[in-house]
């Protein structure tokens, strides 16, 4: 099977499809086989999935992505390559951890994201170093995208090493980004990225590292690219350094108008967290909740 095969998305104007035709289709199960399935299906009425597991066909995981393509839930199969497996929700999207990344995003839906046109931009935002914010904001990007929301990720840290930030975990050349965009060297068409299997995903990285960071995400532009992003997508997620370092965090967050804090478990420290959301709320920056990285 190549990486194409093991995609599972659904064009929703298609003919609605048996779970048989789709793996006959796909190559994953064989005319004869799937005319044993249903015959034992009518001997024993039982479940198309559980007989042809029963039957040693398919795997629970086959069936979850046939399933996953009859009610339009796009996730990747393990063996595609292509993205980081550190993006859980689209490699494993019924584990734990995408359970919470959902319960999350149930969170923000009610306290931000709710239909009101300048609530579309969040900024997710940490005191410290490493303390899980591109992961976060990349899996919740997925989530939101899984659910059929038109959802953009930037990545607002010009700062990052080239072995880290978005780019390396969507696996994008690091060529035109955020940083081009700014400072008026390439469009958001130009640098933003369609995620393969993630047809509602854009991801927008951090681009080359500039001389002057903080200068270019103060600029007018920064602005009015949230803004025009905003008339083409329903969530804007925005990745940014740690808060403690930088003064780029709290920028970004004013120009979002809200963000959401990241902790990890038994590392991020409480005064410096504590110091960043009181500058944020001084700042009129909307809190709408924090996350616990445990990862």
């Amino acid at each position: 099977m190549n990486a194409a095969d093991s995609i599972t998305t659904l064009n929703t104007r298609s003919t609605p499809r048996s779970m048989g035709d789709i793996l006959v289709a796909s190559g994953r199960l064989r005319p004869a086989d799937l005319q044993r399935i249903l015959d034992s299906q009518a001997k024993n009425n039982t479940p198309f999935g559980e007989t042809a597991i029963s039957l040693q066909l398919l795997t629970k995981e086959d069936i979850d992505q046939v399933l996953s393509q009859q009610f339009n839930y796009a996730y990747l199969n393990p063996s595609d390559t292509r993205l980081s497996p550190e993006l859980v929700a689209a490699y494993q999207p019924f584990s734990v951890a995408s359970e919470n990344l959902r319960a999350v995003r149930s969170q923000l839906v009610l306290r931000w994201f709710n239909g009101d046109p300048a609530r579309k931009v969040l900024a997710v935002v940490s005191a410290g170093v490493g303390e899980g914010r591109s992961f976060v904001s990349a899996n919740l990007a997925i989530v939101f995208a899984q659910q059929g929301q038109r959802t953009l990720l930037i990545d607002a840290d010009l700062r990052a090493k080239p072995e880290r930030g978005q780019h390396s975990l969507f696996k994008l050349e690091r060529g035109h980004g955020l940083s081009a965009v700014l400072a008026g060297r390439a469009s958001l068409g130009e640098a933003a990225h369609t995620v393969p299997g993630l047809d509602s995903l854009m991801v927008l990285p951090a681009g080359a590292v500039p001389p002057n960071p903080q200068e270019l995400l103060g600029q007018a532009s920064f602005g009015q690219l949230l803004n025009s992003a905003a008339q083409q997508f329903d969530v804007i997620l925005i990745d940014t350094p740690a808060g403690a370092s930088f003064a780029d965090a709290e920028l970004v967050a004013a120009r979002a108008g809200a963000a959401l804090i990241v902790a990890r478990k038994n590392a991020t420290l409480l005064p410096a967290t504590t110091q960043l959301a009181k500058r944020l709320q001084d700042g009129g920056v909307a809190l709408v909740g924090s996350v616990l990285n445990d990862a």
